[in-house]
């Protein structure tokens, strides 16, 4: 009898507050960032994996708000990104990711879910339900966590599975015949631009002017249009990240920036200037695969690349963060703190 009125004590008391499990949850959201920029960079350095950076340097607005659009060919394409990330100062951190659903299943996803990044379904099917829930989740999470930069693959899929639909869609609709990418869809990105763009940014008032005002955030100011390029357009996928069983390989990203009041509000403008971003994608990739390199900015003579490099202090402090703040004694710190706040 006494030990059943233990057990029953115990269980009720564990019922009740919950302390342990609370403990883990604020275990892997206080270090999502630093377990997702471990989890990235450990794969990057020893899957010999090299990312050379052209166009605007995106470290100018690193503090700003902006929407990233980026070319989808693989599931590689995540990875390679958030690499490119790590040394753009702390807009890493502050990050919001859309991606597939099935990222979920990777070796980040419950970090990402964590994080607050949403997982978007792909087809006709899901379309409409799935762009109310992003305005859900971006009105309830966006500015709550003080994200910055929101990343967006516009094109709805791998080029691969969306190449032969596309083109057909282009000589339906008498647009150019695109064989790097495909054409962009509208309704995500104009979720976004409608609920995190302020009020008479680009002439037309935000549907989610009220969270920017309770945040006092000046809302998106930028939109970064990078392209990402594989050797022979051979992209590389999530396994081959995890891996590494393909020979060392140089991975190429380009960027453009745009301010947010250049990008206009309404629809069918809005379409037509997501399909001149990436005509010109196609036009900056078929150049990559002809001469091994991205064509010069504006104003200069040759085109200037930069590789995307951590020094060896940051990647030794962030591995040694990670153990400590992840290692028995940082757990057993957080379930402490948290019994001492119960009592």
């Amino acid at each position: 009898m006494l030990c059943a009125n233990v057990n029953s004590h115990v269980a009720c008391r564990f019922l009740h507050y919950n302390w342990v499990w609370r403990s883990l949850i604020c275990f892997l959201v206080f270090n999502s960032e630093i377990i997702s920029v471990v989890i990235v960079q450990f794969t990057f350095h020893f899957s010999f994996l090299i990312v050379m950076e052209w166009g605007d340097d995106v470290k100018a607005v690193s503090e700003d708000e902006a929407v990233v659009l980026v070319n989808h060919q693989a599931t590689g394409d995540v990875c390679t990104l958030m690499m490119c990330l790590q040394d753009k100062g702390t807009v890493v951190r502050q990050m919001m990711w859309l991606m597939d659903h099935i990222f979920k299943y990777t070796n980040f996803g419950i970090v990402s879910l964590i994080h607050g990044d949403f997982f978007i379904r792909q087809g006709k099917a899901h379309r409409d339900q799935q762009l109310v829930l992003l305005k859900e989740h971006l009105e309830k999470y966006y500015r709550s966590r003080n994200r910055k930069w929101i990343v967006l693959f516009p094109e709805g899929g791998f080029l691969r599975k969306r190449r032969e639909t596309s083109q057909a869609f282009a000589k339906k609709n008498n647009l150019p015949f695109l064989q790097h990418v495909t054409l962009p869809r509208l309704g995500a990105t104009q979720v976004i631009l409608k609920t995190l763009v302020a009020p008479q940014e680009n002439g037309t008032p935000a549907g989610g002017d009220a969270v920017i005002k309770e945040s006092k955030s000046k809302g998106l100011q930028w939109v970064i249009d990078a392209t990402i390029a594989y050797p022979k357009g051979e992209p590389i996928d999530i396994q081959t990240w995890i891996l590494g069983y393909r020979q060392p390989t140089v991975t190429h990203v380009h960027y453009r920036i745009f301010p947010i009041k250049d990008v206009p509000a309404e629809p069918e403008a809005l379409s037509q200037w997501l399909y001149q971003r990436f005509i010109e994608k196609e036009d900056l990739l078929s150049h990559f695969y002809e001469t091994g390199a991205f064509p010069s900015l504006q104003g200069q003579t040759k085109a200037v690349s930069r590789e995307m490099t951590l020094s060896n202090l940051w990647l030794v402090g962030i591995q040694s963060l990670a153990f400590l703040s992840g290692g028995p004694n940082g757990f057993a710190l957080l379930l402490l703190l948290n019994f001492i706040r119960r009592r």
